[in-house]
């Protein structure tokens, strides 16, 4: 047997398309992987395909445990198999899968992606950047957006997983927006340091780019969640800042990423700063906007 499906087969359909009698080869999102035993004993594998228009059930039944060996739930794979109508529903009965690879095994052909074009969404990067007038902030900035594997990391990441700006390019879109907060209200109040609350917007959230893994779903990596992505930022903001930066630029720059959730978290800790304080305040203006827009106004429970 071979160790994965066949590309000879009939062209991919959207899971919305499908209809009962028709083969299926394509890729898949695989949401669901359960081994369970039918009533004669045998092990077989239920499952759940995703795409982009849809939802459905498969089954495997033939060499389930061998085939399970090749892919887990959460993996982008490739499927043969054959549609079938079970009790009235649709479900794929499935002859071979292993995890996708390569070109095929893009995530944002599964996942949600940010609505904005996100080379535009570069370009307004870039100009805010280029507002950074102090030379250590402003070169520790070209210094981040110069590194291509972190760039393209800023450009895939979400911003969460499931609360506010939870799809790719969500990071994008949202550092972008607390980068404008923060250069108006720097022009509306000009006693602010525009070189350090500036590009602390910008850098606020960089751990997030290491914070993700993805595939059928957003996942997180260990170290996004055993230490979560102020820690990861700090930590590459340390790695990068400290050639380009004194130590109060340095300082303070960390303290406005430390407290931008705010600055309860440890004993005796409060905001040492008007930056840290309208940081906080913007990045909270601009997640709960677009989380009421995505989302909706929680209401209040009835008294």
């Amino acid at each position: 047997m071979s160790s994965g499906p066949s590309t000879a087969a009939s062209p991919p359909a959207a899971i919305a398309t499908l209809r009962a009698g028709q083969d299926v080869v394509g890729v898949f999102a695989c949401t669901r992987k359960d081994r369970l035993q039918a009533r004669s004993g045998a092990a077989y594998l239920a499952l759940e395909l995703r795409d982009s228009s849809g939802a459905i059930p498969a089954r495997v039944f033939r060499d389930a445990d061998l085939l399970a060996g090749r892919f887990e739930r959460g993996d982008l794979v490739r499927v043969a198999g054959r549609v079938e109508r079970f009790r009235d529903e649709l479900q794929v009965e499935v002859r071979a899968i292993a995890r996708a690879e390569g070109e095929e095994a893009d995530p944002a052909r599964f996942l949600p992606v940010a609505y904005r074009d996100l080379d535009e969404l570069d370009g307004f990067l870039e100009a805010l950047a280029g507002e950074v007038r102090d030379p250590g902030f402003s070169g520790l900035l070209a210094g981040l957006l110069g590194d291509a594997e972190l760039r393209a990391a800023l450009r895939r990441a979400p911003c969460t997983r499931n609360a506010h700006h939870a799809y790719l390019g969500g990071l994008l879109e949202h550092t972008v927006a607390v980068g404008t907060l923060a250069l108006e209200a720097c022009q509306l109040h000009p006693r602010l340091d525009q070189n350090l609350l500036l590009t602390a917007a910008l850098v606020h959230d960089l751990g997030k780019t290491r914070e993700f893994t993805y595939g059928a779903e957003i996942g997180l990596t260990d170290e996004g969640r055993l230490l979560g992505h102020v820690e990861l930022g700090l930590r590459l903001l340390d790695e990068r800042g400290r050639s380009r930066l004194d130590d109060a630029r340095r300082v303070a720059l960390a303290h406005c990423v430390l407290t931008h959730h705010g600055a309860d978290g440890a004993p005796g800790r409060r905001f040492g700063s008007a930056e840290a304080i309208a940081l906080y305040r913007l990045n909270a203006v601009d997640a709960a906007v677009k989380g009421a827009i995505e989302h909706g106004i929680a209401q209040p429970a009835a008294t």
